[in-house]
C-alpha cells in the first residue's frame, strides 16, 4: 500500500540484466546455434531454472550468492 492506496501487479515483468561482454558473447552464440533470439533462450533459461524443484532451486540460488558475495558487497 502506497498511502493508504492499494498497489496492484501486472503479472507479467520485464526485466534488465546486464551481462559481461563474454556472457553476451556466450547468450548470443546459444541463441544463434538454436535457432532462437538471445532474449527467447534467456527467457527460457528462466523458466527453466524458475520450474525446478524448489530445493534443487534453493540450491542453484544459494550457489549463486556465494559465487558472487564479493561483488554485492562492493555494490552496496
Amino acid at each position: 500500500m502506497l498511502d493508504g492506496t492499494a498497489v496492484q501487479y501486472n503479472k507479467r515483468m520485464k526485466l534488465i540484466i546486464d551481462l559481461s561482454s563474454a556472457q553476451a558473447e556466450r547468450l548470443r552464440h546459444e541463441a544463434e546455434r538454436l535457432g532462437l533470439a538471445p532474449e527467447d533462450l534467456a527467457r527460457a533459461a528462466l523458466a527453466d531454472l524458475l520450474a525446478t524443484r524448489d530445493d534443487d532451486f534453493k540450491a542453484v540460488a544459494e550457489r549463486v550468492l556465494r559465487k558472487n558475495e564479493e561483488l554485492y558487497r562492493r555494490l552496496a
